[in-house]
């Protein structure tokens, strides 16, 4: 069994992964803001007795101060870490770059990227002393295909990200694999009307990453149509996007 980190455990994939990795046997360190939400997820994973280790820690990783503290804190908890998944993200919200305010900006920018950098940052010196580790990255297809300008910024480079960190440390036994799904079921779409997977479908992508790493998944496995048709007719797929902004804007 492996020991794992996973952060925005408190809810959506996180929270779905962590369900997951306990029924399977793995030690977890949980980290999110909310303490309350990550205390009862950690307790109620406990008192099913089927799990290992469940630890907390609560902590914003928009203030990047404290990603290099939850690192350590992590390994300390563990003991050692084999499986880091960067999953904490917000979105956009408001989809005109021009309706947010600086701070908003910089704060998705933080939590979905320059949080998952320090993380690995952190975490990789251990893993590379180890010789063995394995970094899950969870990005998004708007990491491919662009969607709101913000957050499709920080996906596509946190995926150019773990690309080139993936050729820099494998020699050393070390693993990166993206995860990119589509729009799931979770607190992040709760706006969103239209059928969409829960996030258990993601969860069940990550255990089988954890087994067997692969550099990236697309989920669910039809987005990759998406992201294909995206590629091949960039001004027809530029087109759709105006139209759907304009749905999404309207309501018509």
């Amino acid at each position: 069994m492996a020991a794992v980190v996973i952060t925005g455990a408190s809810s959506g994939i996180g929270e779905a992964t962590a369900s997951l990795l306990a029924e399977k046997g793995h030690a977890l360190v949980l980290v999110a803001r909310r303490k309350e939400r990550l205390e009862a997820l950690a307790g109620k994973l406990r008192s099913s007795g089927i799990g290992g280790q469940v630890e907390v820690i609560a902590a914003d990783l928009a203030d990047l101060h404290e990603v290099e503290t939850v690192a350590a804190r992590a390994i300390e908890i563990l003991g050692a870490v084999d499986v880091w998944i960067n999953n904490a993200g917000v979105g956009q919200g408001r989809p005109g770059i021009w309706e947010l305010t600086p701070e908003e900006v910089q704060r998705v920018i933080a939590v979905d990227l320059i949080a998952p950098v320090l993380a690995c940052r952190a975490v990789i010196p251990h893993m590379i002393a180890r010789g063995r580790g394995h970094i899950i990255n969870v990005a998004s297809v708007a990491g491919h295909v662009g969607t709101t300008p913000v957050y499709s910024a920080a996906k596509f480079g946190l995926r150019g990200f773990s690309e080139a960190l993936r050729r820099q440390v494998a020699p050393h036994g070390v693993a990166v694999s993206v995860v990119s799904p589509g729009l799931i079921r979770t607190p992040m779409t709760r706006d969103v009307r239209m059928r969409m997977p829960g996030p258990e479908r993601v969860a069940r992508v990550i255990e089988r990453l954890i087994r067997r790493p692969k550099r990236e998944v697309v989920v669910p496995v039809w987005y990759r149509g998406v992201i294909a048709f995206n590629r091949a007719f960039p001004p027809l797929s530029d087109r759709v996007a105006a139209r759907v902004y304009q749905r999404v804007r309207t309501g018509k």
